[in-house]
């Protein structure tokens, strides 16, 4: 057989992550919205979280929509520290780094815009940063979703984006995620039927906005 004749191995995610801050503070914050993926996803697939502290972050297993075993995380180390936790998850089960996938929030991505890869350097989050650490490769999917840039970007100083990364969803904007988060599960669903590259098409191509309501 030769190399063009080789099927692409498809590539389907055993462990979902979402990337985000503990404590009631940080809640509902831009930076908290890979938490908020997840949850609605335990939601949706009645697949209950729980603290654990092997892992060092809340987690649950079930059945996802394809009939697979799923399990999902959400890291309780702080958000620079994420990869602690989703390796003492791969180390345990012994589980490959293309295995996970990984949601976070994006500035440079407008509202209502997600981004699916396969893989990929961090970006500048510090969350992926210690996800790519720990994990020893870039060779992993990820999902991030768009939390715009502050208003005034063009002059943000760091305070500026700090304050804008940490801060809370307006009443419209709130609205609008909840649309992106529904949007999310049917990504993720395609992805664990169909593998990452096929659902790529579909959640890279649409943008959720008003007309959705």
């Amino acid at each position: 057989m030769t190399e063009a004749d080789k099927k692409p191995v498809l590539v389907i995610p055993q462990l979902i992550v979402g990337l985000g801050n503990p404590e009631p503070k940080y809640e509902q914050t831009r930076h908290n919205i890979g938490f908020a993926s997840v949850d609605a996803l335990s939601r949706s697939w009645r697949i209950p979280l729980a603290e654990n502290r092997k892992f060092q972050g809340e987690y649950g297993e079930g059945i996802a929509p394809n009939g697979s075993k799923i399990r999902l995380l959400k890291p309780l180390t702080y958000m620079n520290r994420s990869g602690q936790a989703i390796q003492a998850v791969t180390s345990w089960y012994k589980l490959p780094s293309e295995s996970v996938l990984v949601i976070y929030d994006d500035m440079d991505l407008p509202l209502g815009k997600t981004r699916l890869r396969l893989s990929g350097s961090a970006g500048g989050h510090n969350g992926m940063k210690s996800a790519i650490a720990h994990l020893s490769t870039q060779n992993f999917p990820r999902l991030r979703i768009g939390i715009g840039k502050p208003k005034n970007a063009v002059n943000t100083d760091n305070s500026e984006t700090v304050s804008h990364v940490l801060g809370r969803f307006s009443a419209a904007e709130t609205q609008l995620m909840s649309l992106v988060l529904q949007f999310v599960a049917e990504c993720l669903e395609l992805s664990l039927k169909q593998g990452v590259e096929k659902a790529m098409n579909l959640c890279n191509s649409r943008t959720i906005d008003n007309s959705d309501f």
